[in-house]
């Protein structure tokens, strides 16, 4: 079998595998550029194995007039830069020793080895320059399938980066068949090595869960990921029932997945903390539970809050609440969004100064804003003197 794509053709990509080749070496896409491909999905990182030691690397880049960056040296990664585009390239390696966070790798010049270091089979798909698949594993089946499967032992698997229990629920939900469910002894194991997960650093547990929530349907690796006693490991308090019921309303209005969204509807507490979110991820989220239980309507939620709460709002309560979405509430959502309220300051400065003036502009544009934005600057004014 063999994979195409302009992504593979690119004459910057070819150049960097015939600096490894033509000195003798093996160069072969692996991981994600690979098993997208295969899949028919983008494909964006540029991920390479090769035989050749990270120093030789260095050398043939040199040689071949491209940049080299020892981003990860150490564990036998270099960067080469290649026509504008990133290209990290590994020496093939083997673990000898793990903690649950991090390993100490040795260098091999056996693909099979360097593909049973991998977490899982459909990870484990490598392909020449001409695009010829290798498969050491047998992975090609389990992806063909969209089985999310352990390399060999998953028990194993896990203890050597306890991170692989999310990125098992992870790939499940971007990656596996819905219809087939979870593997069953992946889930066993995520199940009974749970507590690994308290090792974990926040920002990695972080950094998992948003690409987690961020799948176009993460709702029944979610559901798996609470019945093995994962989700409260990393989400103390999460309650995952509400998740489906959004994840049906984002899809019957078109709505783009929201990692901030769907983790509103999850529940639990400290969040931002736990996950370690970005200052403006963790106001989103605040933005979004603070208008919850409020009976402010889109139009209204749109212009004080801007359309994209209104919508994450509007779309969060109904799932919450298992109410229908309000009618119409799109097009409201737009109307408050452009509203412009006709009254400023200067208006009512003869009259008011200081807090008084902050107090009546407040009164003037609750008036207005219950008016569905119709009352225009003399009607307000009237009443308002």
């Amino acid at each position: 079998m063999k994979i195409t794509g302009d992504w593979i053709k690119r004459p910057a990509t070819q150049a960097v595998c015939a600096m490894l080749t033509t000195a003798g070496h093996r160069a072969l896409f692996v991981g994600g550029c690979v098993r997208n491909a295969l899949l028919g999905m983008p494909v964006s990182d540029m991920d390479l194995a090769t035989d050749a030691l990270p120093q030789d690397v260095m050398r043939l880049a040199e040689a071949a007039g491209l940049r080299a960056v020892p981003t990860g040296i150490d564990h036998g990664t270099v960067t080469i830069v290649s026509g504008g585009i990133p290209h990290e390239i590994t020496t093939f390696r083997h673990d000898i020793e793990t903690d649950g966070r991090r390993a100490v790798v040795a260098y091999t010049a056996d693909v099979a080895e360097d593909a049973r270091r991998r977490d899982f089979t459909m990870n484990a798909l490598y392909a020449e320059p001409d695009g010829e698949v290798v498969d050491p594993l047998g992975g090609l089946n389990d992806l063909q399938s969209r089985r999310v499967r352990f390399i060999e032992d998953a028990k194993a698997r896990i203890r050597e980066d306890y991170l692989r229990i999310l990125r098992f629920f992870r790939f499940h939900a971007w990656y596996g068949d819905p219809s087939a469910g979870l593997d069953a002894e992946g889930l066993a194991a995520c199940a009974a090595l749970s507590d690994g997960l308290d090792g974990l650093s926040k920002e990695r547990v972080g950094a998992e869960m948003r690409k987690l929530l961020a799948a176009p349907d993460p709702a029944p690796a979610v559901a798996s990921m609470a019945a093995a006693g994962c989700l409260t490991r990393v989400l103390p308090g999460a309650d995952a029932s509400a998740l489906p019921v959004l994840v049906h309303l984002e899809q019957s209005v078109g709505a783009e997945p929201n990692p901030m969204r769907r983790l509103s509807v999850l529940g639990g507490s400290n969040e931002a903390d736990l996950l370690r979110l970005s200052r403006q991820q963790a106001r989103q989220l605040d933005r979004i539970r603070a208008w919850i239980g409020e009976t402010a309507g889109p139009r209204e939620l749109a212009y004080r809050e801007g359309p994209e709460v209104a919508l994450d709002v509007i779309l969060t309560r109904a799932a919450m609440f298992e109410q229908p979405l309000p009618d119409g509430f799109l097009a409201e959502i737009e109307t408050g969004s452009t509203a412009k309220f006709p009254i400023s300051a200067a208006d009512l400065s003869d009259a008011y100064s200081g807090a008084a003036l902050g107090k009546r502009l407040r009164e003037i544009e609750d008036a207005w804003i219950a008016s569905g934005f119709t009352l225009d600057k003399d009607t307000l004014l009237r009443r308002f003197p």
